[in-house]
């Protein structure tokens, strides 16, 4: 499982032009389900997602979690994170799960995560989605379990 993490000030997903997600200050999270995941990955991914420490606290420092703001968390299936680059210019998703089982695979997910924490919208699979976004900090971090 795969995630590109964003701590962000807002963020919203569009489908069609209709807004179908929308955060205020927290993270979006750009998430690769890949064939293996299952319940282990699931919950290895919500605790990081939900306690990376990458919001400051009252020193400036990196101390706080989404969890510590009340922040929202922003999931967008991502299968592109998958993308094995390293022959050639096109971008090969041999690697990357089946379309109908990661739909499966992530709607798992997604049911997990939101019975440890509420505030979470969500992107639709498979659909041609406007991802905008304010990167705070800029912090981005790439997530792998």
């Amino acid at each position: 499982m795969l995630s590109l993490i964003q701590r962000v000030t807002h963020a919203s997903v569009t489908v069609d032009n209709d807004q179908i997600a929308h955060i205020a200050q927290g993270i979006m999270a750009l998430i690769c389900i890949e064939e293996k995941d299952g319940q282990k990955e699931y919950d290895k991914m919500a605790h990081k997602l939900l306690n990376q420490r990458i919001f400051e606290d009252d020193h400036s420092k990196l101390n706080k979690s989404l969890i510590d703001i009340n922040g929202e968390l922003l999931l967008v299936p991502q299968f592109t994170l998958a993308a094995d680059t390293d022959r050639g210019l096109r971008p090969s998703f041999s690697g990357a799960c089946p379309p109908q089982i990661a739909k499966a695979k992530f709607a798992e997910f997604h049911a997990d995560i939101t019975q440890k924490y509420a505030r979470i919208q969500q992107g639709q699979f498979g659909a041609n989605m406007q991802v905008s976004l304010t990167n705070d900090g800029p912090i981005t971090l790439w997530l792998k379990v």
